[in-house]
């Protein structure tokens, strides 16, 4: 059974930071795919980045590259959104999502293909 679950949202000002954790269970961060996604209320889903090869492998999304970084911590299995100079436009209910690996190919350098998603953070940027 997996389980992921976000901490960490909350409500600060424009340029302030926060750090999103994404716990996970029943499921190995360190040997599969991880990614972190974001829906603000009218707009669809959309990728923030993602992180595979047990952290040596990371992908962002143009409008939070320079940022935002995503890590983990494999022996807390654990992965983190370090996210910096934030933006009112950054508000949004931030997602963790997991896909297992591809013994073949991997993981996917986008954002298609997630299959496990936790249930979600809130993040709030005022102007």
């Amino acid at each position: 059974q997996v389980r992921l679950v976000e901490s960490g949202g909350g409500s600060v000002r424009a340029g302030g930071s926060l750090r999103l954790s994404c716990a996970a269970s029943g499921y190995s961060v360190r040997f599969n795919c991880m990614g972190w996604f974001r829906q603000a209320p009218g707009k669809e889903r959309e990728g923030v980045a993602t992180i595979s090869d047990g952290g040596t492998t990371t992908h962002y999304a143009d409008s939070v590259k320079g940022r935002f970084t995503i890590s983990q911590d494999n022996a807390k299995n654990t992965v983190y959104l370090q996210m910096n100079s934030l933006k009112p436009e950054d508000t949004a209910m931030y997602y963790c999502a997991g896909r297992p690996r591809d013994p073949w190919v991997g993981c996917p350098r986008g954002f298609d293909d997630f299959d496990y998603w936790g249930q979600g953070t809130q993040v709030t940027v005022s102007s």
